[in-house]
């Protein structure tokens, strides 16, 4: 029984890490939403890249990073 507790203990920490890797995520893609919406770029791009962080959750925030439009409002 003992095998088996220990199995069940590993389930458990896996699970709520992939929840954190999950929260952490949906908090990544709404900041970068956010970010996108406020930039200068046309509403046509603003949808596309929306879309593109939206259908492609990591590699779309990744290429979002590097090419995506930049915020228009700068803070000092």
């Amino acid at each position: 029984m003992q095998a088996g507790n220990i199995a069940a203990q590993i389930l458990k920490e896996k699970n709520m890490l992939e929840g954190l890797v999950g929260v952490f995520h949906l908090i990544v893609a709404i900041w970068a939403i956010i970010n996108i919406v406020s930039s200068g770029a046309s509403t046509l791009s603003k949808v596309l890249w929306t879309l593109f962080v939206l259908l492609f959750p990591l590699i779309g925030l990744i290429v979002w990073f590097f090419a995506g439009p930049k915020s228009s409002s700068r803070t000092a």
